[in-house]
């Protein structure tokens, strides 16, 4: 049912009830009292149930999820691994260690990383107007490419109203412009700069900024000034038509209303994310990306500090979360934040991040929880992956 494992960093159903997970923890709690018993001090601590690993199992036996993944990295580098669940509920086949997954939102960083660095390179203004890079492309009811600037756009504050609102169920090949236009067709959310609201619309402008600027698909520059940079080796952005997942993954899951039978939703289109949301990925490779970038492998430190720069965040975050340009700090029950963005996409949802001192994790699980209860308790295995 469920993994767990160590390795070296390389780098700086059958699904069981109530009643099973019920007798499990019993079984583990005699055995712990009879280690105690038996037992020094540091065997009963080492005989501990891992906090991590009974996170997962709890998301899988009570909340009903498919299946959790997660990654974990301490301060030494050394990296554990956990699954818990079932990668195919056809099948019961196990659940990849470290498998991949669709990271969603978590795209969104990446994309901000190349603008930064061409903002570092003089390329690109934070603070030019849209207009500049992409003439008379923005127009709309109270929407004005002339008055909304790249940092308003990376920052989630533009105003600019949210297109995946408005996709509906066609599942298709989309054209990023197409995703704008879809955008365009409602009026703003508020002025720029006036507040801040998320939306996928302002990471597919800004990706339409980096192809315009430099000429190349925003896939390539990704893979060459991230992905292949930092040695990220499970993690690519789809090409235009693949559906697939390439590496070893556990399958995803959606429901069309609550209650209904899970539906497989791992093979999919992911155009409609683009530069918003169409990567793939592990736990690993996100631990390694969120570590290079806060360790400064990625950006020149004036752009990290703009990138760390943070305003207030609601939804989809967590209760005190601030956003920052792609980036986003969230309170640890420890004290402290920790810095990442997570994701949300058919089948799969992600979440974690690194510390200041080294520590990173990442969790992942194979449906999109609907329940927000559910949901804090997917952030609270990354808070205790963290704060142990």
């Amino acid at each position: 049912m469920h993994e767990q494992t160590w390795q070296k960093s390389r780098s700086p159903k059958g699904r069981g009830g109530r009643l099973g997970a019920v007798s499990a923890a019993v079984a583990v709690a005699v055995g712990a009292m009879t280690m105690a018993a038996l037992a020094p001090p540091a065997a009963v601590a080492a005989a501990r149930p891992d906090s991590v690993q009974v996170g997962l199992n709890a998301l899988v036996h009570s909340d009903d999820l498919p299946a959790a993944l997660a990654s974990v990295k301490d301060r030494d580098g050394r990296t554990r691994t956990y699954t818990a669940g079932v990668g195919d509920l056809a099948t019961g086949a196990k659940v990849p260690r470290d498998g991949q997954v669709r990271i969603g939102s978590n795209t969104k960083t990446f994309t901000s990383v190349v603008v930064l660095q061409l903002v570092g390179e003089g390329k690109i203004r934070l603070d030019a107007p849209v207009d500049t890079y992409l003439p008379g492309l923005v127009r709309g009811e109270g929407i004005d490419g002339r008055h909304i600037t790249v940092r308003q756009l990376l920052q989630q504050t533009s105003g600019l109203p949210n297109y995946s609102n408005y996709l509906g169920e066609e599942v298709r090949y989309f054209e990023p412009r197409e995703l704008l236009d879809i955008a365009l067709q409602h009026k703003a959310d508020f002025a720029p700069g006036a507040k801040w609201e998320y939306s996928n619309t302002n990471y597919v402008l800004v990706g339409l900024i980096i192809q315009k600027v430099t000429g190349h698909p925003l896939a390539d520059k990704m893979d060459q000034r991230v992905i292949k940079r930092i040695g990220l080796r499970h993690t690519y952005f789809p090409a235009p038509g693949d559906a697939t997942i390439r590496e070893p993954h556990p399958k995803g899951y959606y429901q069309d209303s609550a209650g209904a039978p899970l539906l497989d939703g791992t093979e999919m289109d992911p155009s409609w994310a683009w530069a918003a949301g169409q990567l793939i990925s592990t736990n690993s490779d996100l631990n390694r990306f969120f570590t290079a970038l806060l360790a400064g492998r990625l950006l020149p430190a004036a752009q990290l500090a703009q990138m760390r720069t943070t305003v207030p965040a609601g939804y989809p975050f967590a209760s005190g979360a601030r956003y920052g340009l792609g980036l986003v700090s969230t309170p640890l029950s420890c004290g402290g934040v920790y810095w990442g963005h997570g994701g949300s996409t058919t089948g799969y949802e992600t979440r974690g991040g690194v510390t200041g001192d080294g520590r990173a994790a990442n969790v992942a699980v194979t449906i999109q929880p609907t329940d927000e209860t559910v949901m804090k308790r997917v952030e609270s295995v990354v808070d205790t992956a963290l704060c142990r």
